[in-house]
């Protein structure tokens, strides 16, 4: 007799049926006659019960020589146990072993160094702690999808070669390119301008790249971006789809991902306090101001530094949108204000809790004189911008965007301390493998 082959997480719908699992050993223990087997499938880990008198002597033996990372099929009867996490644990009735790792598994329930860690990242993935990240990233990454798609957005994948830097060179990756120089781009926002002006509202969501010679916390050498477009938009209303966006994914990862924040035992005020009412607005030159009161030497002109960020964030309880910055250190594409030219029409959220910026964006500028002369000081090839340019000769609107980086989003979202967590297979100053 054949029985349903299901997801360990679907088995509460199978209740007093008998089942199949597949999966791995995660743990297990023995108490005289009963094994517990704690079995995982990427779903979920449910505990599954070998009754020494449910089963032959042969299967109950091989069951107790088994070792962590097993991989298994088992077949049993689906019980309510109210102590379980999950709910629900299986009776064996049937185990079927596939494999036996031959040595002892790598990664033990004792405490290992993060290098360790990192160098068996491929094996560190199965972990409970990583699983729930993982899938909150992964839950992130659809509704972000989701929610530009529903609002009719194109999504409009940008180049990953580039011949030119949105915002110079020096923390570009160089390539060759068939006897030419490339780089590896560091965003597709140059890009979705033009899609902004030939679709109305568009995205790219994709890997970008940057060289920072940086070990901070929050820096990785790739990372995903969501960029959105939108032609015809202001700062005000850029600031008001940033935030509106933000809320809406964040609320999305509180109402579907409760088991997972609560593996990482996360505690979810600043998140719930996301979702609840507008984010507070603060022009750069306040925020200074607010920074010099809390001790920082920062002075006006001065960009923010991660600490900066931190100082000032732990003064709000959700996300704060930081405004009109000094124009001498943003990208040559900002819109200078047209009341005070020393700043321009450019936002950054920062989240709450120390986590800074997570979102950076603004308007751009439209003038094709002001953008040659911008480029000029910039000291930028003017020849790589000249497509770039032609936007700005052929119906050149008032438009605006921002950036978001997914794994700094990540990062607050499960109340890490370090963004290398963050993605799968993290890329870092000193880390190209696994």
């Amino acid at each position: 007799m054949t029985h349903p082959t299901v997801r360990i997480s679907d088995i509460g719908q199978y209740l007093g049926q008998t089942v199949t699992i597949r999966g791995w050993l995660y743990n297990k223990r023995s108490s005289g006659k009963l094994q517990f087997l704690q079995v995982r499938d990427g779903s979920n880990i449910v505990q599954c019960v070998i009754f020494k008198g449910d089963v032959s002597e042969d299967l109950f033996n091989a069951a107790d020589k088994l070792s962590q990372e097993s991989s298994l099929i088992v077949t049993g009867v689906v019980k309510e146990d109210k102590r379980s996490p999950l709910g629900f644990e299986l009776g064996v009735s049937d185990l079927q072993i596939l494999h036996v790792p031959a040595h002892e598994y790598p990664i033990s329930p004792k405490d290992h160094g993060i290098a360790f860690l990192l160098d068996h990242r491929h094996l560190w993935l199965r972990s409970k702690r990583q699983n729930a990240i993982l899938k909150i990233r992964s839950e992130l990454i659809k509704a972000i999808r989701d929610y530009f798609d529903q609002k009719d957005f194109v999504c409009l994948d940008a180049p990953i070669f580039t011949p030119n830097a949105c915002e110079g060179t020096s923390t570009l990756f160089e390539t060759d390119y068939f006897g030419d120089k490339a780089y590896l781009t560091q965003s597709g926002q140059l890009y979705m301008e033009a899609g902004a002006m030939a679709f109305g509202k568009v995205y790219c969501f994709g890997p970008t790249f940057r060289a920072e010679k940086s070990k901070t916390r929050r820096h990785l050498t790739e990372f995903w971006m969501v960029e959105p477009e939108v032609a015809f938009m202001n700062i005000e209303e850029d600031m008001a789809l940033a935030e509106n966006f933000l809320q809406e994914v964040v609320g999305r990862v509180l109402e579907t991902k409760k088991e997972e924040l609560e593996i990482l035992e996360r505690d979810t005020k600043f998140l719930q306090n996301t979702i609840k009412g507008n984010f507070p607005r603060v022009s750069y030159t306040d925020a200074v101001a607010q920074l010099q009161k809390l001790g920082s030497d920062i002075k006006w002109g001065d960009d923010f530094g991660g600490d900066d960020e931190t100082i000032l964030t732990k003064e709000y309880d959700r996300p704060i949108i930081v405004h009109h910055f000094p124009t001498a250190f943003k990208a040559f594409y900002m819109k200078e204000n047209q009341h005070d030219p020393k700043v321009c029409e450019s936002m950054d959220i920062l989240a709450p809790e120390g986590y800074g910026e997570i979102i950076g964006g603004g308007e751009r500028e439209t003038s094709l004189e002001t953008l040659e002369k911008k480029i000029k000081e910039h000291d930028l090839p003017k020849e790589a911008f000249e497509w770039y340019l032609d936007l700005r000769k052929y119906g050149s609107v008032p438009h605006a965007g921002f950036g978001l980086g997914l794994e700094r989003l990540v990062t607050w979202v499960c109340g890490l301390h370090h963004v290398r967590e963050t993605i799968p297979f993290p890329r870092m100053m000193e880390r190209l493998k696994p």
